[in-house]
């Protein structure tokens, strides 16, 4: 894959400056996603791993939102018509694109505005920091439409974020997440303007692109890991990937941009 040249057909992508901008492409209907868009969204993600030109990920509103979650018209209704083993195609091709999101190296940072619902609040609980507007409404509500909250993750990763009391209140009720509350829970990074967060994103972003890419996507593989190591497993796998990015051209640099009391400028080996 070539970031420069890529064209995917279900959403939007741009490249510059080692940043990826990933949008989806349907604002009249508040970016739903299809079945198309799920699977391209997963093989770009597992494509990702051998890109280390690209650096960071920011996940976009279009149209002041983020995403209304699954189709009702393109997903919800063939999917009742589906026999079990169609059933569970679906719902672990999805669950795929959250392991391909949590898998690839780069950091992925979700710029949240407006409807952020069903799989759409679950692309933004998967990525790895979440910019929100006071605006924006999540919610996973799964509930409402006769499902368990138990969807791509949910269970797993977003009492991580917030807490088990508050998930459950969450992922029971199907209740929207107001922005300031949001905040207040540990949801979001942190809450900006409407009309600044894309570029609040895209500057989080870069300041990643230009860090020691090579040891944030090792952060990122310890995070994943150590969720169910004990914690003398989890020092000495620290201890091993430690070892590692120390061996790395850019720690060699960073230290001497000390020495010399330069700026150091990092190229991810």
């Amino acid at each position: 894959m070539n970031p420069q040249t890529y064209q995917p057909s279900h959403f939007q992508w741009t490249f510059t400056d080692g940043v990826a901008v990933i949008r989806l492409d349907r604002p009249e209907r508040k970016n739903p996603l299809t079945f198309e868009s799920y699977a391209e969204l997963r093989d770009l993600y597992r494509e990702l791993v051998y890109v280390p030109e690209v650096k960071a990920i920011v996940l976009a509103p279009n149209g002041g939102n983020f995403c209304s979650g699954g189709d009702v018209h393109d997903i919800i209704g063939p999917l009742i018509k589906q026999d079990m083993t169609g059933l569970l195609k679906f719902t672990r091709m999805t669950g795929d694109l959250v392991k391909a999101m949590r898998h690839c190296p780069q950091p992925i940072i979700a710029a949240v505005d407006g409807v952020s619902v069903g799989a759409g609040a679950i692309i933004a609980m998967a990525s790895d920091m979440r910019l929100g507007t006071a605006r924006s409404k999540t919610a996973f509500l799964f509930n409402r439409v006769g499902l368990a909250g138990c969807d791509m993750g949910a269970c797993a990763i977003l009492p991580r974020i917030i807490g088990q009391g508050r998930a459950s209140e969450l992922l029971f009720t199907g209740r929207s997440l107001g922005g300031e509350e949001a905040m207040q829970w540990g949801y979001f990074n942190r809450l900006v303007e409407p009309e600044q967060l894309e570029d609040e994103a895209m500057k989080l972003a870069r300041r990643l692109a230009e860090g020691p890419t090579f040891a944030n996507g090792i952060t990122k593989n310890q995070l994943n890991h150590e969720w169910d190591m004990s914690l003398d497993a989890a020092i000495e796998a620290e201890a091993q990937a430690q070892a590692i990015c120390m061996a790395t051209k850019d720690f060699e640099r960073a230290y001497e941009a000390f020495v010399n009391k330069t700026t150091p400028l990092f190229e991810g080996n």
